[in-house]
């Protein structure tokens, strides 16, 4: 399982990178989207919506199921990769380099889970 240690994880399975924009870069993990299979949908992502942590930013759907994307701290959504309207299995392929969704924020990330304690979670809930 790759979990790169440069960035920060949510125990739902959403990474996130601070930007050299200042603004938060969020996707799913390697181990979410190995559960969830091939990728086949990634939308419902409102630019400009204010969303409090843990609120649902938008939605992925593989062949197998659909799942939630939530908001990993207090934000505003900002921006939205749009090419994974297209090509959403970007995420499938590159999962750390294909982001979703921009988020403006004051909210720090140093609550987020490390690469270790997000191992653990992912090793916790098999």
């Amino acid at each position: 399982m790759n979990i790169p240690s440069n960035l920060k994880y949510t125990a739902s399975h959403e990474w996130v990178k601070v930007g050299d924009d200042g603004l938060l870069w969020i996707g799913i993990t390697d181990a979410a989207q190995d559960m969830l299979g091939d990728l086949v949908f990634v939308g419902d992502f409102k630019v400009g919506a204010t969303l409090k942590a843990g609120e649902t930013a938008g939605v992925v759907e593989s062949v197998k199921a659909a799942s939630d994307v939530y908001a990993p701290v207090d934000g505003e959504i900002v921006a939205f990769n749009d090419s994974l309207g297209s090509e959403p299995q970007q995420l499938n392929s590159a999962p750390y380099d294909a982001w979703i969704f921009k988020m403006k924020t004051k909210a720090s990330v140093d609550g987020l889970l490390d690469a270790k304690a997000y191992e653990a979670n992912v090793a916790a809930s098999k």
